[in-house]
């Protein structure tokens, strides 16, 4: 028999094992929803608002837990329920440790077998930026990150990138390949005719150092668009 609850009860009313604490020690984080994992990180509610409640009405202003995540400090900040410190600190926390966690992965492993790394990685990074970021993954012989550098800072909607400043790092880091990344503050992903000819102008730029452009990964706060996915050479 499925064990349901209301999210208007406190947790005290709860029986034992299906209070998310429990069931997270008891059956694994797996086995909890958004809202249940989202109450454990939280805490405790707000007055006359059960943690449970609290969760579900941030997952519903941000769009899911990934809008969530990769909210700016700022959002966060402003949002009803994450003004304290101690709530908003603990968000922030969770995420540079996913984004120190992802980091560590793509300097020990060939990340070109772990795409969803890369994109999430990103997203991290960049995905919330209010101005357009132009970033470089640079990597070693075996796809390994030697360094991720945000290299340009534009507008709400331009960047200006310098394929010198490019070429030139790539080479006092002895990088073998790059992947190349910006953000979209629209939201927008997909590239524009300018991101297609900047693309292509740093691949025929690092050509002539025998440095290969792996991807062009554009994202937006939790999403993302790969040219080499998306056949967009």
């Amino acid at each position: 028999m499925l064990l349901t609850y209301s999210f208007a009860m406190q947790l005290q009313d709860l029986p034992k094992a299906m209070r998310p604490r429990e069931k997270l020690l008891t059956l694994g984080s797996q086995a909890l929803t958004d809202v249940e994992l989202l109450s454990v990180l939280l805490g405790s509610g707000l007055r006359g608002q059960s943690v449970l409640q609290l969760a579900q009405s941030l997952l519903d202003s941000f769009q899911g837990l990934a809008g969530l995540l990769y909210a700016s400090p700022e959002r966060l900040r402003s949002t009803k329920g994450l003004g304290g410190m101690a709530k908003r600190s603990q968000l922030l926390a969770v995420v540079e440790l996913s984004r120190r966690t992802l980091l560590q992965q793509m300097q020990a492993t060939d990340i070109m077998g772990h795409p969803d790394c890369v994109k999430q990685f990103l997203q991290l990074q960049l995905g919330q930026e209010p101005r357009e970021v132009f970033g470089v993954l640079f990597l070693d012989g075996q796809n390994r990150l030697l360094r991720f550098e945000e290299m340009f800072t534009g507008t709400l909607n331009q960047t200006s990138v310098y394929p010198r400043e490019v070429v030139k790092l790539a080479l006092q880091l002895g990088a073998a390949s790059v992947i190349l990344s910006h953000n979209h503050p629209s939201g927008e992903v997909r590239p524009s005719h300018a991101d297609n000819q900047l693309t292509l102008n740093l691949r025929n730029a690092l050509a002539l150092v025998d440095v290969r452009v792996l991807d062009h990964v554009i994202v937006g706060p939790g999403r993302s668009w790969s040219m080499a996915e998306n056949s967009a050479w």
